[in-house]
């Protein structure tokens, strides 16, 4: 993919800009609950401060109402963190839109919460203009938020006098990269969710290009429904039984296969203690509920698994979280692991089975974006990734000094 990478630039006395995103979850007392989000930062800065730069570093935090940030959304808890991770202090900047601070080589300052700036979500140049002026080098290192057309992550990737990615999304749009456009064959992608409804277009674009598509969950149950198979009170969508057959259609035209469990774990009631029974996906009965795959899905998925050149994985086959319908998740994530296949996940869910299977060390890559790795599998341009592309083939090397500022602004 041809972008511009922060690795390819002499940034020694440059004012860099990198947009992260540090929007971190909080415990209720206020405490910050994990600061992943934050230590991943880490490399972009340094690797700038290292350079002989001057950096500046925003993100997101929440929903803020523009012009009128709140205690709530301030990143100064983010501030705290990052002082502690660099072992030096790192001031936060607020109303900062202007220039009106300073920042010298091998420095760093945290930017407050671009989201309460007016402008931001509305994408407007006017407002990129203005911060552009005071920055040399752009760099986009928040893949999380790459599928949103915001100031920071779209207008100012197009106004300042040079973009780039930073190491986060370049690694991401490396592995994702390697997985779609240029994969080992056969490449298989695990797609699993409650409705074919929340994800019909990523499956319609997987289906023309995959050779064989799993398929787990509420999103399973609808395409066997769509074969005629009796899915009792599972959660499935009669509406869609042609997008269904349209889908699977299509990747016959190819070759490509959809791959449906052939024997599933039911119950009458969805609770961790309820009576899990083996049944055949031609005899479900009435009244039970599909919630998991059998132990011959588990085998003929494992076997599928081992002869794929890639594996892209996105949602769990069953309720993961209850014991009772583990098993098939478990063994998912197990055949993953074992396969040489190059693998990589994404998705909240998928995340947390990575976590709870503990098969993180044996994944490829893990993608840190929700939204923006689903709008990828999905086949849409993500606007921040457009506009790094549409600057490496404009893009300028004359970028100037570090300004030297007489009397240094307060930070607060």
């Amino acid at each position: 993919m041809n972008f511009l990478r922060l690795s390819d630039l002499d940034l020694a006395g440059k004012r860099v800009f990198i947009r992260a995103d540090l929007n971190v979850p909080f415990n209720a007392d206020g405490s910050l609950a994990d600061d992943t989000r934050i230590r991943a930062t880490l490399p972009a800065i340094r690797h700038c401060l290292d350079a002989g730069a001057a950096v500046m570093i925003t993100s997101h935090l929440g929903r803020p109402v523009e012009g009128a940030l709140a205690a709530a959304d301030s990143l100064a808890p983010v501030a705290g963190a990052l002082s502690s991770l660099l072992g030096h202090p790192v001031p936060l900047v607020k109303d900062w839109t202007d220039g009106g601070f300073g920042v010298r080589a091998s420095e760093l300052v945290l930017l407050e919460n671009c989201r309460g700036n007016v402008g931001e979500k509305a994408d407007d140049p006017r407002l990129a203009a203005r911060i552009a002026r005071f920055i040399d080098v752009y760099v986009n290192d928040a893949f999380g938020t790459a599928h949103r057309k915001e100031c920071t992550l779209h207008a100012l990737a197009l106004a300042a006098p040079v973009a780039c990615a930073g190491p986060l999304m370049t690694a991401e749009l490396d592995a994702l990269g390697r997985a779609l456009a240029h994969p080992a064959r056969p490449l298989a992608a695990i797609v699993a969710g409650s409705k074919v409804s929340t994800k019909l277009t990523i499956l319609e674009s997987l289906a023309a290009k995959v050779d064989v598509l799993v398929l787990g969950g509420g999103i399973a149950n609808t395409f066997l429904a769509a074969r005629g198979c009796e899915v009792g009170a599972s959660l499935h969508e009669p509406d869609l039984l042609d997008a269904a057959r349209r889908i699977e259609r299509r990747l016959a035209e190819h070759g490509g296969v959809v791959w449906l469990p052939e024997d599933v774990v039911v119950a009458d009631r969805f609770a961790p203690d309820a009576d899990a029974r083996n049944h055949d996906t031609e005899h479900v009965p009435p009244g039970t509920m599909i919630l998991d795959i059998g132990p011959q899905s588990r085998d003929s998925l494992a076997g599928v698994l081992a002869r794929a050149g890639t594996i892209v994985w996105n949602g769990p086959v069953g309720v993961f979280e209850m014991d009772a319908f583990a098993a098939g998740t478990r063994a998912l994530a197990s055949a993953i692991a074992a396969s040489p296949a190059y693998s990589i996940a994404g998705g909240g869910d998928t995340l947390a089975a990575i976590a709870r299977f503990d098969v993180g060390e044996q994944i490829d890559y893990i993608s840190t974006g929700g939204g923006a790795f689903l709008a990828f599998l999905e086949g849409s341009e993500l606007p921040a990734v457009a506009a790094l592309r549409t600057r490496a083939r404009t893009a300028s090397r004359r970028i100037g000094p570090v300004p030297q500022f007489e009397h240094e602004p307060e930070l607060s």
